[in-house]
């Protein structure tokens, strides 16, 4: 059995209380790995060689940083095929997924903040007539806390290790007790791309132990987590006290409006896949379709003979679209919802029953479901459930497809469907998201700012936005010549 184990300071170690978790292989529903049950004391251990190391790391100059962070990417890209079967065997996706989107944008996250750091550029204030200066430092906040979700394990782990690093801090990070399979892989990539020992420390474990620790530490600095709302209130609660730099990205039930005079085949291609992509484990999947009245019908049609067509099967099958859900307590809540839909009087248009697929009976496979609604504030369409189901319900016009869409407590994403300009601009403005895709799904640049509204969070990440947030801004003024003009 595989034994994944801390990256602390460079050395792969054990827990210190000696005790272990499985690890699951959701395809199989079967335990292929332990894993760390690490505690507080692993946290201080962590700590204590990020702070050691922090001096050091701080004060390396910015072609060094670039020339590691540019090394640990060109590795993830060397190991492509590896690291894409373990987090596939992981995390249950299609392998097709972790090859072209997973570890492909692992490696992107380190190559891109290798470079920004490069061009990020601090401020002047001339203040003419008076002989002063003001420039802006912006400098590494410490030692920071990076938590990371199971449903795009080294996407979204390196999404914040990487600007954390860039910037000049040192890290003490978590992944996912669920997937941790990649992180640990990563820090052995680390290792070969001479990251010094300290810089960055991976500890495993649960989130009300080991993400706790991280979280109360009095000397961490900042904490940067991706997860459920919930859990991100705690952090919220627990954090703001010790005025900590909070950057949470949380949970989120995404719109997704359909309009009549919309690209339709375009349109129809892509919402099955902002529905099902990951088996709808992407906090950006639109779960919420709203389509306007008069190609409702139409569309209804298309969209369940389209996704009756969806393949679920094994994750390394080269058919297979759906895979398998991460967990079969997570399953079991998706099952629930599906249940709770249809006693609020929700109509099963599809799916909803589980699948068994040869030699992987034991696997926790669901059928993508499509359920149409009548209430906008039955519970399906309020609360997230982050799997291979969404809802669908007609519109009337502009006007009530915005108040359909932004009648829930998340704010994190939305999809617009139209060619009328004025449309697609009117709603980009009031629709109450942190991203409006418009024509399109989950087409991102790293350039650009990346977060929610409302119960989807608080701040932003990606481009420069995540290397303001790791570092902090300072004011030097300077005034010479006794201020007066010569």
């Amino acid at each position: 059995m595989l034994e994944i184990r801390n990256y602390i300071n460079g050395v792969e170690t054990g827990p210190g209380n000696g005790t272990w978790l499985d690890v699951i292989n959701p395809a199989l529903g079967e335990v292929y790995a332990k894993l760390p049950r690490s505690g507080e004391a692993d946290i201080e251990t962590a700590y204590k060689a990020a702070a050691a190391a922090f001096p050091t790391w701080s004060d390396t100059t910015l072609p060094e940083r670039s020339r590691i962070l540019s090394s640990i990417a060109d590795m993830i890209e060397e190991q492509l095929i590896p690291l894409a079967e373990a987090e596939s065997k992981d995390n249950g996706k299609p392998l097709s997924l972790a090859l072209s989107v997973d570890i492909p944008r692992a490696s992107a996250n380190f190559r891109f903040f290798a470079h920004a750091i490069t061009q990020f550029a601090s401020e002047a204030h001339e203040s003419v007539g008076t002989q002063t200066m003001n420039f802006t430092l912006r400098q590494p906040l410490g030692v920071v806390g990076c938590i990371s979700p199971w449903n795009l394990p080294l996407y979204l782990f390196t999404w914040k290790i990487a600007p954390a690093l860039a910037a000049g801090n040192t890290v003490v990070a978590k992944p996912s007790e669920v997937t941790p399979l990649t992180s640990y892989l990563l820090g052995k990539i680390c290792t070969e791309a001479g990251l010094p020992k300290g810089v960055l420390n991976i500890v495993h474990g649960l989130g009300n132990e080991a993400g706790e620790a991280i979280v109360t530490h009095p000397q961490i600095k900042a904490i940067s987590f991706t997860g459920g709302t919930k859990t991100g209130a705690h952090i919220a609660r627990t954090a703001a006290p010790m005025f900590k730099k909070l950057s949470l990205e949380l949970g989120g039930k995404n719109p997704n409006l359909i309009f009549a005079d919309c690209d339709y085949q375009k349109m129809l291609a892509t919402t099955v896949r902002s529905s099902f992509a990951n088996q709808g484990q992407i906090c950006l999947c639109g779960s919420r379709i709203f389509v306007q009245a008069s190609v409702y019908e139409q569309f209804k049609k298309d969209f369940v003979q389209r996704v009756q067509q969806l393949v679920v099967g094994a994750p390394e099958a080269s058919t297979t679209q759906v895979g398998a859900v991460v967990s079969e307590a997570h399953r079991d809540k998706i099952e629930a919802y599906i249940k709770l839909a249809q006693e609020e009087g929700g109509i099963l248009l599809c799916g909803g029953n589980r699948v068994s697929v040869p030699d992987f009976e034991q696997g926790y496979y669901l059928e993508p479901t499509v359920i149409e609604v009548k209430d906008n504030q039955c519970r399906v369409n309020q609360e997230e459930i982050f799997g291979p189901v969404v809802t669908l319900m007609p519109f009337t016009d502009e006007a009530d497809a915005l108040e359909k869409a932004n009648a829930v407590r998340y704010g994190l994403s939305a999809t617009v469907w139209t060619q009328n300009i004025d449309t697609a601009m009117r709603l980009s403005k009031n629709l109450e998201a942190g991203v409006v895709w418009i024509n399109t799904w989950l087409n991102r640049d790293l350039r650009t700012p990346f977060g929610g509204t409302k119960d989807s969070g608080v701040g932003r990440e990606g481009g420069f936005e995540a290397l303001r947030f790791f570092t902090e801004a300072k004011n030097v003024c300077i005034q010479y010549g006794n201020g007066k003009t010569p």
